[in-house]
């Protein structure tokens, strides 16, 4: 018996899926005469399903690569012995998304906190990931589990862990894991026995230890009430929604209704959860083509506005007519430079990501508040003291800290349907505003070059290459800065990523994606502009933005990815 087959037959004995056991033993099978069955194998058995600061995530199937219900319970258990051993009886909220499995594993997560003294409470089947990340602060739950991968493919899943209540400081409540949480949970992961061998309680709706009734019930209506609070809209707006397939639906409507906004029109086959999303390449509303049945619809039904949630609700997107182009999709940076705008009357500081636009550092001057720049994620965003609004180019927004520390599509939503009707109330638009802010600030246009690669050496060899050999110029501006983000930079902790800056001004930040086989390049030119610039002015000047842009990712493209 080869290392491999002793291997999967020692999995299979510790399993508790029956279809995860005959799935390997199929497979096993297979591989003695078909290579392609060996290479699957091989890559299930390669390594564990590494836990980290997104938690877990990865392909479901069978093995210890893969996300199953025993990969999933060792993470259960690894977590609540990890918060045994810092409280007594941890209580743990739990919610998934619609994807194959996810009430599943939620279930067998509930189970192993119970079963291991622990307070489970699991939220309705299912609820967006800014339900979850809510429950955490308004339940003072000392943990979170959100089963969910967000927008990857319809093959993958994910767990996603938060820390509250006693675990840490008010400021961190309901936020993602950061390091070193990551590595000691991972521990007692590694640590935890074989999944036939961890306890489960069968209960699926857990009471309270302390007989308290349970606060579940009513959860998601206090969160829809709660984000709905404010002034009614100052004029009238049609606004045409779309769901992704994912689970936003119910709370997005009802929290507009509440708000206000009862003229919005769902695009119908996207409406409903459906886990193999089957309308779209990729469930992620920036990816090509993914919001085209949205613009239709909202051409159609002349809609003033388009908003898209990812699957799980915690991004938005947000589409507009432009004079300029005709109906179109916000950049990431372009929604979250104008939502600062909506939010200059709040206390508190401005954040954003160190891959995101510059302006928004410019707007907290204007407004005589602070601004403090974090590394990529709402992991990091969520934890800064006194925070009033953070954003990150990927279409993530948190508007309400008070109640949400992370990314909330259903608030922004909400936000961005205000905004819409005030705008309108005054006979303005987005991009009016847009137009404004370049007028104030410089025009600040930004954009992004993805690469997926499907072996994950070609991200080391791009970043190594980046290090070894920098770039000297950019669209034919000398490079004046190269700052590699893996020594740390301006205050923030070391992360793996280059930084460039050119004589023009223009920069561009490259990084591996955190939860896709993606290198990412971010990049953004700024552009002056005269205080009494004519919309023919800032066009002609959006259009040779475009054209820098077009020039540096073609660079990129020569240097990192054809070399």
């Amino acid at each position: 018996m080869t290392p491999l087959e002793s291997a999967v037959n020692e999995w299979i004995a510790d399993d508790v899926d029956p279809s995860s056991i005959e799935e390997l033993r199929t497979l096993l099978a297979r591989s003695a005469s078909d290579p392609e069955a060996l290479e699957e194998l091989k890559d299930r058995f390669r390594t564990r399903l590494q836990f980290g600061t997104a938690g877990l995530r990865g392909i479901m199937g069978a093995g210890p690569n893969r996300m199953n219900r025993a990969v999933v319970i060792r993470a259960a258990r690894g977590l609540i012995d990890y918060l045994s051993a810092h409280v007594d009886a941890p209580k743990v909220v739990i919610g998934n998304d619609a994807r194959h499995h996810s009430r599943q594993f939620a279930l067998d997560t509930a189970g192993v906190v119970t079963a291991a003294g622990g307070e489970a409470y699991l939220l309705p089947d299912p609820v967006p990931t800014p339900v979850l990340a809510y429950a955490v602060r308004a339940l003072n739950a000392d943990a979170g589990v959100m089963v969910t991968a967000s927008h990857n493919p319809a093959a993958d899943n994910g767990y996603k862990v938060y820390l509250g209540g006693r675990m840490v400081p008010d400021n961190e409540r309901g936020v993602q894991i950061v390091p070193p949480y990551d590595a000691e949970i991972s521990q007692m992961i590694d640590a935890a026995p074989a999944a036939n061998q961890i306890p489960r309680s069968q209960t699926p709706a857990i009471a309270t230890k302390s007989g308290s009734p349970d606060p579940i019930p009513g959860i998601v209506d206090r969160y829809v009430e709660t984000i709905s609070e404010g002034d009614p809209p100052l004029a009238p707006i049609r606004i045409v929604h779309t769901a992704m397939h994912g689970v936003g639906s119910p709370v997005a409507l009802s929290a507009l209704a509440k708000a206000g906004f009862t003229d919005v029109v769902s695009v119908a086959a996207q409406k409903d959860p459906n886990p193999d999303f089957p309308t779209v390449s990729f469930p992620n509303p920036e990816e090509p083509g993914a919001i085209d049945m949205a613009l239709a619809l909202a051409r159609e039904v002349g809609a003033d506005v388009v908003i898209a949630n990812d699957p799980d609700a915690d991004r938005c997107a947000v589409a507009v007519p432009d004079p300029r182009t005709g109906w179109r999709m916000l950049h990431g940076d372009e929604l979250g430079s104008v939502l600062a705008e909506e939010l200059a009357g709040t206390k508190g500081v401005f954040t954003n990501s160190v891959v995101s636009s510059r302006q928004l550092e410019v707007i907290a001057a204007s407004q005589g508040r602070g601004y403090v720049r974090t590394l990529t994620g709402f992991k990091w965003m969520g934890r800064v003291k006194d925070l009033a609004y953070a954003y990150e180019e990927a279409i993530g927004y948190c508007a309400r800290p008070d109640i949400v520390r992370d990314k909330d599509g259903l608030s922004t939503a909400v936000l961005v349907a205000r905004l819409v009707s005030r705008l309108k109330s005054e006979g303005q638009t987005i991009i009016g505003l847009l137009d404004d802010l370049a007028r104030r600030n410089g025009l600040y246009l930004t954009s992004q070059l993805s690469v997926r690669c499907t072996d994950l050496n070609e991200i080391s060899e791009v970043m190594e290459r980046l290090r070894t050999h920098p770039l000297t110029t950019l669209a034919a501006s000398e490079v004046t800065r190269t700052i590699d983000l893996a020594q740390g930079w301006e205050g923030l902790p070391p992360t793996d990523g280059i930084m460039m800056i050119t004589a023009k001004n223009d920069r561009v930040v490259v990084r591996p994606s955190g939860t896709e086989p993606k290198v990412k390049c971010y990049l953004e030119v700024v552009l002056p502009v005269v205080p009494d610039a004519s919309f023919e002015d800032l066009t002609a000047i959006r259009g040779a933005a475009r054209d820098r842009l077009d020039l540096i990712k073609a660079d990129l493209n020569t240097a990192l990815f054809q070399s």
